[in-house]
């Protein structure tokens, strides 16, 4: 949008840092420096704070749904081991030239850097960081002087975690996500300004501010932080007493008056009042050099890890977590720990910085803005000089937003369906495959999505895009549960076994870097939401709402006809499942049959799949990501068929599935996946981190066996099993039982050979077929002002 294509971006990396403190190339900064092991997979001591959903990471990540419906679309993508990492992105750029860091989150990257590579910290001339709280005091969770019941909750805390403040009242989240990484950064050595909450509590987002910031939006840039400020405010109870959404342009703010002023005494500049203070980053919390299991440095080592000192400032008590018993303080809700605090301190651990400590007032005493930031703010976003070139709609000459639903008002519907899915590449697969089936033999109902697998919740976006590509605009997609049932809402319980990097999060999240070949949908997520769903007002289209999991069911279930029920197929943990089963009283009269690809059977057919988890070797990912509604599903008595490892082994083998696919007639969708699979290939032929991925062909297998079991020639047995739950060792495990189990049908075999071949025929039928078969066809229709594919298809209907 910016027209700076130029500009490098780093992500991740798949080194590690063994246990004697070896930082290995290219780390990924996964995780805090504390918790970072040989891999990308752990869990997240600091980073459970966020909350996973709504006005947590889900609409950060998708920026409330204003990034997909305002951002243009340009050339560059992520693409599997050639995106540059961080770590090589930083090295290229700091040795390049003196070079000057703004550090907007977490210090993890940059402190790996540091550490791996002193040689260069002397060209690093400046540190600017944008978080902390030294003297803060926190306005929200105030009681006023007239409440009788109000309970002070956050009031006047240095920090900001409103989900931990219980445990830790003293951290803001960028230095708590890794307090030992930004120790790191403040005692380098290279100059540093540090804008914390005692600065940005004093730019509170204010009526005056936003109306006139709605009057000014005069470039693409304004239009858009317009539009993510409106959706954030209207989304947050505290509707016009937050600063959050304008710490990182105040702290750029600050960093570029600084620069241009030069070398004036104590970093004055325009906006905010500094000061030099002596700090540190609290680590850890006394007493120093007791050993409680709570410390990784030296928890376990004979010498603690990067030659740490003992019983030094790092050798304290770390906060393991949101329900750790030493960071309560008895009589109080408040908590006593200290992990991430920039707390003022004297001495030798103490470090000089310059602090911005509030900003100053508006000059111009009869504007409406009362703070000179905020003038500033509204003037650069709408300087026409390097200003936005285009938004999305803006981007093609007859862009066009269109709705494509099937005309199947002539046709007898086949027996009505619900897919559940975790959105792991083999689940895209498994979903066009449903799709490409007979109308008249599968009628695919709605689409249910668990945010507790292999996917982000964000990538829902990508099931909006692969419906609109078929034209089935018309199928509701439901969001469920975002962690396992019973399990903290905070917290990372059982997806912690899923990777982060190659393999893992970063490729399932972007389907390998191939989930922007497909079209743009008019649908996706958005945190548009209305009062009557719990939010704290109306926002500005309520009629968008992401439905839920469950609205999605009901939804489903009031349109069946009178004798009508519907049979499930689940790709993922059966989270959404059991919520149904236990929350609907007529959920089971209304299910038919339950497919269920997932589990293995410990019965002596070898190991699971479940490789991220030694101490488990039996469990397969779908059940261990859920034991608990695995568990429930199962024990529900229903009709069931699983389709276990053993039969999706059966049909893994991408030399096989590439073949069948290569002989057959081309269709969009066929062309789509056989890149997919391909790429998926090379890149288990090419790296260890890639050794796993065959396990996703297997989960092709359920949409298959739905819609050509006849073409098969399978065999189903049945056994009477059980789930274990309860520990990690035994978490997923499905056991024969004839004590204690229940009965479910078993996919036993079937003939791979005539599984590929059905497989190709059905995505290579014209029946069916897409509508729009990429983006780059989609880009071909809204450059041209007479292209009417779609509109005249008597197949659909606008």
């Amino acid at each position: 949008m910016m027209g700076r294509d130029d500009i490098t971006v780093g992500v991740g990396g798949d080194g590690g840092i063994s246990d004697d403190g070896r930082i290995y190339p290219n780390v990924g900064g996964y995780f805090a420096i504390i918790q970072q092991e040989m891999s990308t997979v752990g869990g997240c001591r600091y980073r459970q704070t966020i909350p996973q959903g709504r006005n947590g990471r889900l609409d950060v990540n998708t920026n409330y749904g204003i990034r997909r419906a305002f951002l243009p679309q340009g050339d560059r993508r992520y693409f599997p081991l050639q995106q540059p990492t961080t770590q090589q992105m930083m090295i290229d750029t700091i040795s390049a030239a003196p070079t000057t860091v703004l550090l907007m989150g977490t210090h993890t990257n940059f402190a790996l850097f540091l550490m791996s590579n002193p040689h260069l910290k002397k060209n690093v001339e400046h540190v600017y960081i944008m978080g902390g709280g030294v003297r803060s005091h926190n306005p929200t969770g105030c009681c006023s002087k007239s409440s009788i019941s109000c309970v002070p909750q956050q009031c006047e805390d240095h920090g900001n975690m409103f989900t931990a403040y219980n445990k830790d009242p003293y951290a803001e989240f960028n230095i708590f996500g890794d307090p030992f990484g930004a120790y790191q950064v403040f005692h380098s050595g290279i100059p540093i300004t540090l804008v914390p909450l005692d600065a940005t509590n004093t730019i509170p987002i204010t009526e005056n501010f936003f109306k006139e910031f709605e009057k000014k939006q005069n470039t693409y840039e304004a239009m858009y932080c317009f539009q993510s400020l409106k959706i954030a405010r209207d989304t947050w109870f505290n509707q016009f007493n937050t600063s959050y959404f304008m710490w990182d342009s105040f702290m750029t703010g600050v960093a570029l008056s600084i620069m241009r002023n030069g070398e004036r005494r104590n970093g004055e500049n325009d906006f905010a009042e500094m000061e030099v203070m002596n700090i540190t980053v609290v680590t850890s919390n006394e007493p120093y050099g007791v050993h409680d299991g709570s410390n990784p440095f030296f928890d376990g080592h004979v010498r603690p890890k990067f030659n740490l000192l003992e019983g030094g400032v790092h050798s304290g008590h770390v906060l393991t977590g949101l329900d750790d018993p030493f960071c309560v303080m008895k009589g109080s809700i408040k908590g006593k720990c200290q992990d991430g605090y920039t707390k003022e301190v004297q001495g030798l651990d103490s470090v000089a910085a310059l602090v911005a400590v509030k900003a100053k007032p508006n000059r111009n005493a009869k504007s409406p803005l009362d703070r000179e930031f905020f003038n500033n703010f509204l003037e650069v976003l709408n300087h026409p000089a390097h200003s936005g070139r285009f938004n999305l709609t803006n981007q093609f000459p007859h862009y066009k937003e269109v709705m494509y639903k099937p005309d199947f008002r002539n046709l007898i519907r086949g027996i009505p369906v619900i897919f559940d899915m975790d959105m792991s590449p083999g689940d895209f697969i498994a979903l066009l495959c449903i799709l490409k089936a007979n109308i008249e033999v599968i009628d695919l109902k709605g689409i249910l999505v668990s945010g507790n697998g292999w996917s982000n919740p964000a990538t829902i976006d990508v099931i909006y895009d692969i419906l609109h590509m078929m034209g089935r605009d018309d199928i509701p997609v439901g969001l469920g549960s975002i962690t396992a049932l019973g399990a903290p809402e905070l917290g990372c319980e059982y997806v912690k076994v899923i990777p982060h990097g190659s393999g893992g999060g970063l490729d399932t999240d972007t389907l390998f870097g191939l989930a922007r070949m497909l079209p743009r949908a008019p649908r996706r997520y958005t945190a548009e939401n209305s009062m009557k769903y719990g939010a704290p007002r109306d926002t500005a289209h309520p009629e968008l709402r992401q439905p839920l999991a469950f609205d999605v069911w009901q939804q489903v279930t009031a349109e069946l006809g009178p004798t009508d029920k519907i049979t499930i197929l689940t790709n993922g943990p059966l989270t959404n499942i059991a919520n149904i089963i236990l929350s609907d009283t007529k959920a089971k009269s209304i299910i038919k049959k339950i497919y269920i690809v997932g589990t293995h059977l410990v019965d002596g057919e070898g190991e699971g799949n479940l490789f991220t988890v030694p101490s488990n070797k039996f469990a397969e990912f779908n059940f261990f990501l859920d034991p608990k509604a695995a568990k429930t599903v199962v024990e529900s008595r229903l009709d069931i068929t699983v389709i276990p490892l053993r039969a999706q082994r059966q049909v893994s083998s991408f030399g096989k599935v590439l073949r069948s696919l290569s002989a057959a007639e081309k269709t969009p969708e066929l062309s789509f996946v056989y890149r997919l699979l391909l790429l998926m290939q090379k890149l288990q032929k090419k790296h260890q981190s890639y050794n796993h991925i065959d396990m996703f062909l297997g989960e092709l297998l359920g949409s298959m066996f739905l819609v050509q079991q006849s073409h098969l020639n399978y065999s189903i047995t049945e056994k009477v099993i059980s789930v274990g739950s309860g520990h990690v060792s035994m978490d997923g495990q499905t056991i024969l039982d004839e004590t204690n189990g229940k009965l479910v049908k078993v996919l036993d075999r079937l003939d791979s050979d005539a599984y590929y071949t059905e497989l190709a025929k059905l995505l290579a039928t014209k029946k069916q077929s897409a509508l729009v078969g990429s983006f780059d066809e989609q880009k071909r229709v809204w450059s041209k002002a007479s292209n009417k594919k779609g509109r005249d298809d008597p197949r659909f209907v606008k």
